[in-house]
């Protein structure tokens, strides 16, 4: 397989909330050595439902083969693929980025330029929170390369189909 041939696709899938569903979901990948590249979780509106946004990467023929196994799991209730024009996908990054007084403006700058919030400020560290898609938080990533990034996080990609009307 070549790897030109991989496309992304995005999953999102409403389960029973309910004991072990995250291990049956997760295990189905695992049992057919299939990558999971992002996974979130939560409970919906209904508390007896959750909402999981799986991403993976493939060639067409195992994406198409994905969808399949994870919709005969018996705790799945629906599955629809986010298409990127039909749906809206965010995640949320906190870094913490060690800084002196001196950087401490630029990286300022950076964050307003990007709409982030800085959340926590010490006198040698700050955090920043953003929020937006893969590009955005990559991008945001990439212009902090002069600074030293002391610890990061990733939520993963979350996201629902838009509210088209009919």
């Amino acid at each position: 397989m070549s790897e030109n041939n991989n496309k992304r696709m995005i999953l999102s899938i409403l389960v029973d909330n309910t004991a072990g569903v995250l291990s049956r979901v997760s295990g189905l990948f695992s049992r057919r050595g299939y990558n999971i590249d992002s996974l979130t979780v939560g409970e919906t509106e209904d508390p007896s439902i959750s909402r999981m946004t799986v991403a993976v990467s493939g060639n067409e023929s195992i994406l198409e083969q994905i969808k399949k196994q994870v919709t005969k799991l018996c705790d799945v209730k629906e599955i629809v693929e986010l298409m990127p024009d039909s749906s809206v996908c965010r995640e949320l990054i906190l870094i913490k980025v060690r800084t002196d007084s001196t950087e401490r403006t630029s990286l300022y700058t950076i964050a307003n330029i990007f709409r982030a919030k800085v959340v926590d400020v010490s006198e040698d560290f700050m955090m920043i929170e953003l929020t937006g898609d893969t590009n955005k938080i990559d991008a945001f990533i990439k212009l902090l390369d002069g600074f030293e990034i002391d610890e990061l996080v990733r939520t993963g990609i979350t996201g629902l189909t838009r509210g088209f009307l009919n």
